[in-house]
């Protein structure tokens, strides 16, 4: 079978846990999800995961995803693009050239909802174009894709553009492997199949590139277009073993069904998936139908139908749909008494389901309201066409009568009943021929294949996920390499850098910005920064240090007095005008000398001194028998080694920013200094 990276990168980004048990019921990895629920935890998830790359990101919108959100969900869409325009006669012999080129590949390949086809598109200019439903079965889609290389490695003149749903989803396979530059919001007309290989339009060459440009550059520049070796080999790796691998995919069942039922598919083997389909989306009306039985059971003038037992082909995702759904038997339908007959179980189902898809597309093409009817009425009620009404009053009814008869008139009316009834006249074709069970009693219907394969989903996931974690792994090994080298070049160009970074021009340059940059007016810096000067009033400034000085002068002569006892005329030398000449000096001294004391005093009790580093600690060891008192007096009268303090508190500042912009990184960065950083560190 195989997983898809895509849809495991959603187990392991977008949702914490799986709250359904998976089981892995197709060769894809969209996989049908049983209804009985038990929380499922993923792998541990890698912390490359916080930073995944830009296809890998849910956040991000996708061009793509809106533009195709006209069409159903699990829908792939694709336009192949002839190099020379082309015209419509020429354009339709293309046409059935690829048909008949893909043929032998999808002859006898079942597909989940809808053939692969193409059709004739005039807009924007002409070309070939198709889009499948691929539903729960994620092998049409890569099924597609194999055969669109195919298809390019066939007819080399022609550019084919694919995506689905989710958007370009081959860049999503290869997301790991992709430049950076490539991202969901930039990869609009960028992606190409040409020549059995993926072409990406490079952003240096087309920046915002059109259709029309990217089709021209893809022809006149192919080679510089062509993906890395690395995504080429993800996403051959990814369609390699095909067709064989759609063999695979399908799953033989032997079942027990009215012979009508047997003649179906004797004559139409692909109704098996309207018939599943019919099953798994039925409801109450469609159920209606299956409670009757009509066209199935009493097809032949009102007689019951035998019952015969035949093989019948389908793929492995149609029989888990059938295998998970309980479903009670309509009592017009017979079963036989013992229970638990898996093949008249599994044959019922199919039964019922080709009923109700019988009577539903009938219904539906009388009435000529598909799907295009019901967009069409969407866009009346988004158009405020019904002005608010209440459904059901008298006016909104003439508006619906309205309405249904311009639709009816349209174009889309024919299309859309031609369609809806195509499987109808296939059947009552196949079923207006004589037939009997006699021709069915003679074959001999081979035994069911194997499917242990329904039951062993969840440890093929565990598998899946844990490559992928390794292909995560190895994609942030990688990324952490290209980061660490070009940390080393940018560090190698720069003045100062790693183990050669000399600590002692980091002290001559501080040195030199406190006595060349400095001045009472501020740090002076580069002159694109704008300063502010500072505003000072010289003043004042100098008449409120002289009053503090004067004071704190007054204050020590008292005390001298008081403690002498008294004083004499002749301890003050005045002058002829009375001034006191010693007074500005002897207080400059006296507070200097005061506010040193108290500020020892007050330090002498906390450990700032201890956070110094003394000149001695540099140079000598203290001896095991010293005293106490000798290493403090040591440390008092130890000089303080300025140049040793500036850089380890520059250091340990440095390194409390971890990284991030702070004031040590910003006051070097005025000086032209860049401290290397420890790119391990946290790690």
């Amino acid at each position: 079978m195989g997983f898809s990276p895509r849809s495991i990168n959603i187990l392991l980004t977008r949702t914490p846990y799986f709250t359904s048990t998976l089981q892995e019921h197709s060769a894809g990895s969209r996989s049908v999800i049983t209804k009985t629920t038990r929380p499922f935890q993923p792998p541990h998830t890698p912390p490359s995961m916080a930073t995944p790359p830009p296809f890998l990101n849910s956040n991000n919108p996708n061009p793509l995803t809106q533009a195709s959100s006209r069409l159903p969900e699990d829908t792939v869409i694709y336009s192949i693009y002839p190099d020379n325009p082309l015209s419509q006669d020429a354009l339709q012999s293309l046409h059935l050239q690829i048909l008949n080129a893909v043929s032998p590949f999808t002859t006898s390949y079942i597909w989940q909802h809808e053939p692969f086809t193409l059709s004739i598109a005039l807009h924007p200019f002409p070309h070939l174009k198709g889009h499948l439903r691929f539903g729960d079965n994620l092998n049409d889609e890569w099924f597609t894709v194999f055969l669109l290389f195919r298809v390019s490695v066939a007819f080399p003149s022609v550019s084919i553009q694919v995506h689905d749903s989710d958007g370009e989803f081959l860049l999503i396979e290869a997301a790991y492997h992709l430049p950076r530059w490539l991202n969901p919001e930039n990869s609009q007309n960028r992606a190409f199949i040409r020549r059995g290989k993926l072409h990406i339009i490079p952003q240096s060459a087309l920046p915002n590139p059109t259709l029309t440009e990217s089709l021209n550059f893809l022809i006149e520049n192919e080679q510089a277009a062509v993906a890395p070796d690395s995504v080429q080999y993800v996403i051959q790796n990814r369609i390699a073993g095909y067709p064989e691998k759609a063999k695979l995919n399908t799953h033989s069942v032997r079942v027990r069904v009215p012979v009508s039922v047997a003649r179906v598919f004797k004559h139409a083997p692909s109704l098996i998936s309207l018939a599943v389909e019919g099953f798994y989306d039925r409801d109450m009306d469609s159920m209606k139908h299956a409670a009757k039985m009509e066209r199935f059971l009493k097809g032949r003038k009102g007689g019951e139908e035998e019952m015969v037992t035949v093989t019948v082909k389908m793929s492995r995702a149609m029989y888990a749909q059938l295998m998970q759904q309980r479903f009670q038997a309509p009592k017009c339908y017979p079963m036989p008494a013992k229970k638990g007959d898996l093949e008249a179980e599994l044959g019922m189902k199919i039964a019922c389901g080709l009923e109700m898809m019988y009577q539903e597309k009938k219904k539906e093409g009388e009435e000529g309201k598909g799907s295009g009817w019901k967009k069409y009425k969407e866009s009346l009620e988004k158009s405020g066409y019904f002005k608010g009404l209440v459904p059901g009053s008298n006016e909104y009814t003439r508006l619906m009568e309205n309405a249904e008869e311009y639709y009816k008139n349209s174009s889309l009316f024919s299309k859309t009943r031609e369609m809806l009834n195509a499987p109808v006249r296939q059947i009552d074709e196949i079923l207006s021929l004589p037939y009997s069970a006699d021709e069915f009693k003679n074959e001999d219907a081979p035994p069911s294949d194997d499917d242990s394969w329904l039951y062993s989903g969840e440890d093929e996931l565990n598998s899946a996920l844990q490559d992928r974690q390794k292909e995560m792994e190895l994609y942030e090994l990688k990324r952490e390499k290209k980061k660490s080298k070009e940390q080393k070049d940018t560090g190698a160009s720069s003045s100062l850098k790693g183990e050669d970074f000399d600590l002692s021009e980091l002290v001559k340059t501080m040195q030199g910005f406190m006595h060349k940059m400095s001045s009472y007016e501020g740090a002076e810096v580069h002159n694109d920064r704008d300063p502010k000067e500072v505003e000072l009033d010289v003043e004042r400034f100098m008449k409120d240090v002289e009053s503090v000085m004067k004071y704190q002068g007054d204050e020590n002569v008292t005390r001298d007095m008081d403690d002498d006892g008294g004083s004499s005329d002749m301890d003050f030398d005045e002058s002829e005008d009375g001034s006191d000449m010693s007074d500005h000096e002897d207080g400059e001294d006296s507070f200097m000398h005061s506010y040193s004391d108290v500020m020892n005093n007050e330090l002498k009790s906390t450990t700032l001194k201890k956070s110094f580093v003394h000149a001695n600690e540099q140079t000598s060891v203290k001896n095991e028998g010293t005293s106490n008192a000798t290493e403090d007096m040591d440390e008092e009268f130890s000089p303080v080694d300025v140049d040793v303090n500036l850089v380890k508190n520059l250091l340990d500042s440095f390194a409390c920013q971890q990284g991030l912009p702070g004031p040590t990184s910003n006051l070097l960065g005025l000086m032209g200094v860049n401290l290397p950083k420890d790119d391990n560190k946290g790690k």
